[in-house]
């Protein structure tokens, strides 16, 4: 059974149905702003960056990074195997040629060099004494020899004297015979001794030239050790600034050790890298420019680094300038592989707009306050500018920062 509604059940409907066209005319307003405002075709003066067309030399690059260091550096190594006695000057430090860096406790060195010296003494005595030994063996055998050859005449004689005494009939022949045999066996006797002299001689010879040649091998070896206790005090070979010391007093080094560098600041390089994606682009003798702050310095990639560490290829910048003020070492820099360039041609400053893409649109301003849309063939681009092969002439503004907001406008008004 229906009943009446009563005044306060009609105030509720009407203020919840107030409610509903309040709650939809606000989302339609809002709706209609969100689309008035995105096809918008209006900007502020500040929103934008406007950049001249003009007639100049646009450089394709590559990014890579680098850092700044001594174009020469010396690594000074421990001659010997010692401990670090005492530090006379600090990294950072200015050197002249022969200023004193280190000092190497070198006694234990020193006592090897004494040992070795005697050594060489002794065995050079051993080879006066061997060449007395050696000699008056030979003079013995020549002593033999001698005694041999007379001997050999004895026989002579006495085969002679056989051979008389049977012509007078007071001989036999086995008397003849046995004095020609004696003679023969002696004769024999001699040829080996004789060979046995020459043999001696060249012995002799050989025996004396070892022992010679192991003198001078030993001789040489206290010479290369005199050196090295010559170098322990550790001097800097050339004048530069010291990069790094070993102030370790009390440590032992091994030889070949590094106590020192010493870089020469009177000119830098540039040691780069870059991802091994670009890796077959990078080539020896292309063109460089390094960038320090606003700075631009030119100069030639020397040398590649043959092998690639966590997919980065390093290479060795040499510049032209290579003793800018602006140079530190260790200095982080940003590099630019130049891989094409080209002259007299169309370019604007480079800018967010510009996305790499050969053919994109742009906006171009045809005064003060209207931008026109227009599509445009990119070429060649760097961090500084952008080749316009097609669609902008000289002397146009073109607004270079990203506008892709305005995509579907063909029209900006700027205010």
């Amino acid at each position: 059974m229906d009943r009446d509604l009563t005044a306060k059940d009609i105030n509720q409907q009407k203020r919840r149905l107030w409610i509903w066209v309040l709650a939809v005319t606000g989302v339609i307003i809002a709706s209609v702003w969100v689309l008035r405002n995105s096809l918008s075709n209006t900007i502020k003066p500040s929103e934008i960056r406007v950049a001249v067309a003009e007639i100049g030399d646009v450089e394709n690059t590559l990014t890579a990074s680098g850092e700044i260091q001594p174009e020469f550096e010396v690594v000074v190594t421990s001659p010997i195997t010692a401990v670090i006695q005492q530090a006379y000057l600090d990294a950072g430090a200015a050197v002249k040629t022969g200023d004193k860096i280190l000092e190497l406790d070198k006694e234990f060195t020193q006592l090897n060099f004494e040992k070795g010296r005697d050594q060489l003494a002794l065995k050079r005595n051993g080879i006066v004494k061997q060449r007395w030994d050696l000699e008056k063996s030979f003079y013995d055998l020549k002593i033999s020899d001698s005694i041999k050859a007379l001997r050999i005449n004895s026989l002579r004689a006495e085969v002679e004297n056989a051979k008389r005494l049977q012509k007078a009939g007071g001989g036999t022949r086995e008397a003849i015979e046995q004095a020609e045999q004696n003679l023969r066996i002696a004769e024999l006797e001699k040829r080996q001794l004789e060979n046995d002299i020459r043999v001696k001689q060249q012995t002799m010879r050989a025996d004396i030239e070892d022992l010679e040649l192991g003198a001078q091998i030993q001789s040489k070896d206290l010479q290369e050790l005199q050196r090295k206790l010559q170098q322990a005090n550790i001097v800097a070979p050339r004048a530069g600034v010291l990069t790094y010391v070993n102030k370790n007093i009390g440590s032992k080094v091994a030889e070949g050790e590094v106590l020192a560098r010493l870089a020469d600041l009177g000119g830098f390089k540039v040691l780069g890298s870059i991802s091994d994606n670009y890796a077959e682009q990078v080539r020896v003798g292309m063109d460089v420019i390094v960038r320090i702050n606003d700075t631009q310095l030119r100069g030639t990639l020397t040398n590649i680094l043959p092998s690639v560490q966590n997919n980065i290829v390093n290479f060795d910048v040499q510049l032209n300038d290579k003793a800018h003020k602006l140079l530190r070492p260790k200095m982080k820099v940003e590099v630019y592989l130049i891989t094409a360039a080209r002259a007299r041609v169309v370019r604007v400053a480079s800018g967010s707009g510009f996305t790499g893409v050969p053919v994109q649109d742009v906006f171009v301003l045809i005064n003060d306050k209207v931008a026109e849309r227009r599509t445009v063939k990119v070429g060649l681009s760097n961090f500084d500018f952008v080749e316009l092969q097609e669609g902008v002439k000289p002397g146009e503004k073109v607004i270079v920062n990203d506008l892709s907001k305005f995509k579907n406008v063909k029209e900006l008004e700027i205010k």
